[in-house]
């Protein structure tokens, strides 16, 4: 298995980890999770929200994955930037759970830059 695939697989897991922090909480609800989660607020609500945006950022990086190796791109150049994404999620989520929202933008943005990087990989 290449790199890139681990940390796609590493990407795919990532929203669990974080939805974890939220249902750490008291009080879960598993009858009704998501008007449970829609209720919470400071931390918990950060790490839910870190769990959506993991699964918004899941399916461009896997794409671009996908879509570089199929082209051929040099795969220790995919291996590299899928290392680099995951990286950035992973301190994107300690800076949302932080609530550093200037700097969780900014990281955000390198993560997508590196979304697109793959992606030129693939013209």
């Amino acid at each position: 298995m290449q790199i890139a695939h681990t940390m796609v697989l590493i990407a795919a897991l990532l929203p669990y980890a974080t939805v974890g922090a939220a249902k750490a909480t008291k009080g879960y609800d598993n009858a009704n999770p998501r008007a449970w989660m829609a209720k919470l607020d400071g931390l918990p609500a950060r790490a839910a929200a870190a769990h959506s945006n993991h699964f918004e950022a899941f399916a461009p990086f896997a794409a671009a994955v996908i879509l570089a190796e199929m082209a051929q791109a040099p795969q220790d150049q995919i291996n590299l930037f899928a290392m680099i994404f995951i990286a950035i999620r992973v301190l994107y989520t300690a800076i949302y759970l932080a609530n550093i929202a200037a700097l969780r933008s900014v990281v955000w943005m390198a993560g997508i830059a590196c979304v697109i990087r793959l992606f030129a990989f693939a013209v």
